[in-house]
């Protein structure tokens, strides 16, 4: 079904960029070690995925940046922004994030000044893109600082998406992100069991984030 959906869009015309993509990874006191190394090597899986890959061709390229997120001065970039539109710059995009070390292991989730600073990284995107979005994952709701609402309201998120990534360590997890965290155009919650589904669930998230509404009206 999906390449069927591929070659739909691909017949349809692509703006110079059509997407800036902002993944923002929790990595928050909750989080074990284990947990984190599946985290990280499921981002990396998912971008090198035959989906994703021949997504990010449909759409001629996109631009993604990539950070991890815990209390709330706790910001650390995994990735620049890279343009990612052939083979040899997904894999290395995505062999960078799994290279990556852990930054920080005690601090708590403020997640609305993790949706700040996302708001602040695409200010700094390099080219003006159709959609910007906000892939945020998490397996708690906000518990330091101010919340999601405080961060729409003080920041610019106009005409931003933001998506969330949730494993439901709690039920409550999902539901917090359904009704506060998500916000945009056709603005989605990806949920998960455990970490071992995280490159699936991710999967799938970045095909929908990338293709966009498109995907959404073909399905």
């Amino acid at each position: 079904m999906l390449v069927i959906l591929l070659a739909a869009l691909a017949t349809q015309p692509v703006r110079a960029c059509s997407l800036a993509l902002v993944i923002a990874v929790d990595v928050s006191a909750s989080i074990s070690e284990v947990e984190y190394d599946l985290q990280q090597k499921g981002i990396s899986a998912a971008l090198q995925d035959e989906d994703v890959m021949d997504a990010i061709a449909t759409v001629g390229g996109i631009w993604l940046h990539g950070f991890e997120w815990s209390g709330r001065y706790q910001q650390n970039t995994l990735l620049n922004w890279r343009f990612l539109s052939d083979p040899e710059s997904i894999h290395s995009a995505a062999s960078e994030i799994a290279r990556n070390t852990r930054d920080s292991r005690e601090f708590l989730t403020a997640l609305g000044h993790a949706l700040s600073h996302a708001s602040e990284v695409l200010d700094t995107a390099p080219a003006v893109c159709e959609r910007q979005v906000i892939d945020v994952s998490a397996d708690g709701i906000n518990n330091e600082g101010y919340d999601p609402h405080f961060a729409y309201y003080s920041s610019n998120f106009t005409d931003i998406t933001v998506n969330a990534l949730v494993i439901r360590k709690e039920e409550r997890t999902y539901t917090y992100f359904e009704n506060k965290v998500i916000r945009g155009p056709g603005a989605f919650v990806q949920a998960m069991n455990s970490y071992e589904d995280y490159t699936e669930a991710m999967i799938r998230k970045l095909v929908r984030e990338i293709l966009g509404l498109r995907y959404a009206d073909l399905r």
